[in-house]
């Protein structure tokens, strides 16, 4: 791959007009290379509002430099940094130089202007000017310093900010091209590009022109390409647009003290383990690491026909679409995003209508006189010593079964403590009720019913539910033994659980919400809102 500080010279020397754009950690800075820019502005003044503190130098050169290591190293492309003036004099100039090449950057832009600098938006007109030979002496020594031929050091003319006007921009200029610069910038305040038609006009192409356009913004690019500006720095925007989706989220959960109406707004989380490479790090993990046994199974009970009219006169309850994808393929990608591939689908009602390439199945032909316990007895083998148990018409949030993966306990089912009353419902009695400070408090499982005293019901069962390898053979022990009932083929999870509390602790997990089980039209409807 070519270096990052000849990518940074060719795009300064090209003969088409190219761009660059701000980050301020290695976050933003992976984003705007995964966007297509060929390059990255290391905005001074968006690392220090990253870090919380004004643009006047209170950052340290070495803190900025914490910063840069790892945008750099989050990236192939190259990174040029707002240097202010250069931390101070020559010497501070040819330190920083050394450092910059050591983390890869491939070049920096300095500013004429006295140390510690002030943002040239902040009553830029008041603020001094260095003295030219002391600035000229600054570029010379970085280039002196540079072991990189093609490290780009450029030279940014405040004379426009300070209210010098032209000829005092023009003078500069052609002194720091001469000190050995190798690309001038050429600053503006203005709402329009007169300063930068008129220096342009003057300047005759001499010298290859950076320009940050922030303020006259409206301008269209293709004026800038006739004039014959080298590169454009969008100096400020991914700051910007960050706070401003920041402040928007803070408050609405602020105001509803629910992330409910946020959660879709969002990337997901699994968007910015992506970001962070998470992949490369379990490939690793394998070439590294000793290789573990321990895996993660999953059961979707999905033999039931339903009874939604037309909508499952030829099809299971768990082919009914949400937003074009079925029930099942929404549970299935869920249980594929955290890593869980082998999946047994117990089928029945139109049973050849339930396939995919990516699942196992076992066929319960009795679907008609049977409930769930019966499927869930087909598929006992499948219990090994990690499995995740699902009815095949809920959908949630990705959180919950992130959750229960984590859950450590031998048996763990899922309670929603945000429950209606109802008929037919798994209604659950458990030993704490749900508190906004239970956290990390062990809840215990007592008893289910669904026809349980109100005041005894700490929530609903919603059909997800998880077993450790001790688990799955105590669930094993107590289907046989409830296998050996003669209404076995009627029971439900219900009948499971109450039998296996009487030896064995069933741990539960709260939710609020956050989950859908589809048995009508209306909670078809809600399903599309939901996801």
């Amino acid at each position: 791959m070519m270096k990052k500080t000849t990518q940074l010279k060719n795009m300064i020397h090209s003969n088409e007009l190219e761009f660059i754009l701000e980050a301020h950690n290695g976050l933003s800075a992976k984003i705007v290379e995964e966007t297509g820019f060929k390059g990255i502005w290391g905005s001074g003044l968006s690392i220090s509002a990253a870090l919380g503190i004004r643009d006047n130098n209170e950052a340290s050169w070495t803190q900025v430099l914490e910063v840069l290591e790892f945008m750099s190293d989050a990236t192939s492309i190259p990174i040029l940094l707002d240097g202010d003036t250069g931390y101070g004099n020559f010497n501070n100039m040819r330190r920083l130089v050394k450092k910059l090449e050591q983390r890869d950057v491939a070049g920096v832009c300095i500013e004429d202007k006295l140390f510690p600098k002030t943002n040239s938006f902040i009553g830029g007109e008041t603020q001094p000017l260095a003295d030219i030979d002391e600035f000229s002496g600054k570029i010379k020594a970085a280039k002196d310093t540079q072991s990189d031929d093609d490290f780009m050091v450029v030279a940014r003319i405040e004379a426009f900010i300070a209210g010098w006007g032209l000829n005092e921009a023009l003078r500069r200029a052609e002194e720091y091209r001469k000190a050995g610069a190798d690309a001038i910038l050429v600053h503006s305040k203005k709402n329009n590009p007169s300063d930068i038609e008129a220096f342009m006009k003057e300047w005759a192409n001499r010298h290859p022109i950076v320009i940050v356009p922030t303020k006259y913004y409206s301008t269209p690019t293709s004026l800038f390409e006739d004039l014959g500006i080298s590169l454009i720095i969008w100096a400020n925007h991914n700051l910007r647009a960050s706070i401003n989706v920041m402040q928007k989220t803070s408050k609405q959960i602020f105001e509803e003290q629910s992330l409910i109406k946020v959660e879709d707004k969002v990337v997901s989380v699994s968007e910015v383990f992506r970001l962070q490479g998470a992949d490369e790090l379990k490939e690793a993990e394998k070439k590294y690491l000793p290789t573990s046994d321990k895996k993660v199974n999953s059961i979707i009970l999905a033999a039931s026909q339903g009874s939604l009219g037309e909508l499952t006169r030829e099809i299971p309850k768990t082919l009914l679409k949400v937003n074009k994808k079925s029930l099942l393929t929404i549970q299935i990608e869920d249980f594929n995003r955290v890593g869980i591939k082998d999946i047994m689908v117990v089928r029945g009602f139109a049973k050849d209508k339930v396939a995919a390439s990516n699942i196992q199945t076992i066929d319960n032909d009795l679907y008609e006189t049977t409930k769930e316990l019966y499927s869930f007895y087909l598929a006992r083998e499948k219990l090994t010593e990690n499995t995740v148990i699902s009815y095949g018409d809920i959908i949630f949030r990705s959180y919950i079964l992130n959750d229960l993966l984590n859950d450590s306990n031998d048996i763990t089912i899922i309670v929603d403590a945000d429950y209606e009353a109802g008929e037919d419902k798994d209604f659950v009695s458990v030993s704490q009720p749900y508190s906004r400070n239970l956290y990390l408090r062990d809840v215990q499982f007592i008893t289910m019913s669904s026809s349980l005293e109100p005041n005894r019901i700490a929530g609903e069962f919603i059909g997800l539910w998880k077993v450790s390898q001790k688990g799955s053979e105590i669930v094993k022990e107590a289907l046989e033994k409830l296998y050996g009932e003669r209404d076995f083929k009627t029971m439900t999870l219900t009948h499971l659980f109450n039998e296996i509390v009487k030896s064995h602790p069933i741990a539960v997990k709260y939710i609020k919400g956050s989950w859908l089980d589809i048995d009508t039209i209306v909670d078809l409807q809600k399903a599309g809102e939901f996801l």
